[in-house]
C-alpha cells in the first residue's frame, strides 16, 4: 500500500515518467550512430521507432513537469534553478521531435539522413542531460 501511495503523490509522476524520453532517445542516437557507421537498416529502422516513442513520450513528461511545478513548488515564481530546468527541459523537447521530423522527413522522401544529423543528435544528448542534472539537482537527487 505504502509503493502505491508513492505513485500518487503530488509530483512523483514527472520523476517517473522522465526517464522514458530520455532513455529512448538516446538509445535512438546510439542506434542511429551504429546503424549509419555498419549501414544496416535494421538499426536505423530501430532508431527511428525509439525516436518516435522518445518524442511522444515528451507530452506526458512536460505536462507532469507544469503540474510537478504547481504542487511542489505551489507554483511559485519561475526563477533560478527551476527556471534553468523549465528552459531545459522545453529546449530538450524541442530537439527530440526535430530529431524525429528529421528522420520522418528523410524516410518520406527516401533519401538519406542528411549527414548533419549526429551533430544535432549530440547537441540535443547533451541538452538532455544538462536538463536531467539540473532536475536532479532540483529533486535532491544530486548534491
Amino acid at each position: 500500500m505504502y509503493q502505491l501511495h508513492l505513485l500518487v503523490a503530488p509530483g512523483i509522476q514527472h520523476v517517473i515518467l522522465v526517464h522514458f524520453p530520455i532513455a529512448l532517445f538516446i538509445t535512438a542516437v546510439v542506434l542511429d550512430f551504429v546503424g549509419q557507421s555498419s549501414k544496416r537498416k535494421g538499426l536505423a529502422d530501430a532508431a527511428y521507432y525509439n525516436l518516435l516513442l522518445a518524442a511522444i513520450s515528451t507530452i506526458p513528461v512536460l505536462a507532469t513537469g507544469i503540474l510537478s511545478w504547481q504542487f511542489k513548488f505551489e507554483g511559485e515564481r519561475l526563477q533560478g534553478i527551476l527556471l534553468l530546468h523549465v528552459v531545459l527541459g522545453t529546449i530538450s523537447a524541442l530537439m527530440i521531435w526535430m530529431v524525429w521530423w528529421m528522420n520522418r522527413e528523410s524516410r518520406q522522401r527516401t533519401e538519406a539522413l542528411p549527414r548533419y544529423r549526429l551533430a544535432v543528435e549530440f547537441l540535443a544528448v547533451v541538452i538532455v542531460a544538462l536538463t536531467a542534472h539540473v532536475g536532479g539537482l532540483l529533486s535532491g537527487v544530486i548534491g
